[in-house]
């Protein structure tokens, strides 16, 4: 019997055990300074020096590029390696999946990833520590070094579309999932927050492990609110002990 295919959509509640804020939270980063948005809109970023110097500034200090995966991101790439097919859709940008060993051919990150800077006019691309060495040594707003256009980190700024082959693949590993585990999403940023409807409209269980309400959780079959660390991966080994008991035909 084949195992069930697993999809996770991880947002920021599964990184915050990692020392990474999140977002929209009751002390999400929005909430406590609506201004800090406009560091990651696309128009106000391309279209105000200052602004990409505050905010090449915010990414000198985050620690994001430092934190280390949490004990729900090793339990999802546990469960990968323990012979059930998993995919992770991420709305993160912090590669956190992959250093606790999920293979990155089976992590679509929906919004980019901040661990690479692009430039936003010839699409060269370079390592975001780079990027930020440059920073360091005084370089207030990076050009690029191939053509001298504006460098942005390579995550999807609001204002911008997502990437239509990722998020294309994202749809079709929803369709074909049996199993949706939403987790530390507020499941509100479209176009990604909208797969936990397909993954219930094409009848595969859905799971929201969140902190607080989503607007999906009247279609979910089961709401987790308890905290992710622990949450997380006891439904995982119940989820990786139930297709064990079904391969042996209990």
């Amino acid at each position: 019997m084949k195992k069930p295919l697993v999809a996770i959509l991880s947002g920021a509640g599964i990184s915050t055990d990692s020392g990474i804020p999140d977002y929209r939270g009751p002390n999400g980063l929005w909430r406590r300074d609506p201004e800090a948005e406009k560091l990651v809109t696309y128009e106000y970023y391309m279209g105000d020096p200052e602004i990409r110097r505050r905010s090449w500034q915010l990414r000198r200090q985050n620690r994001a590029l430092h934190a280390e995966p949490n004990a729900a991101h090793r339990a999802v790439a546990e469960l990968d390696r323990s012979g059930v097919p998993v995919r992770v859709l991420t709305q993160n940008v912090d590669g956190l999946h992959q250093l606790a060993g999920m293979p990155a051919r089976k992590v679509l990150e929906l919004h980019g990833t901040e661990r690479s800077a692009v430039c936003t006019g010839c699409g060269a691309g370079s390592s975001m520590e780079d990027a930020l060495a440059r920073v360091e040594a005084g370089e207030e707003d990076p050009p690029c070094l191939e053509c001298g256009g504006v460098l942005k980190p390579a995550t999807v700024m609001f204002g911008e579309r997502l990437d239509p082959a990722v998020l294309g693949e994202a749809v079709a590993i929803t369709k074909a999932c049996e199993v949706f585990i939403a987790v530390g999403s507020s499941l509100q940023v479209q176009p990604a927050a909208g797969l936990a409807g397909v993954a219930a409209d094409h009848g595969a269980r859905l799971v929201i492990v969140n902190a607080e309400p989503t607007p999906y959780d009247d279609c979910a079959d089961e709401v987790v609110r308890e905290p992710i660390g622990t949450a997380l991966p006891e439904l995982l080994r119940r989820l990786g002990a139930g297709s064990e008991d079904a391969e042996r035909g209990h």
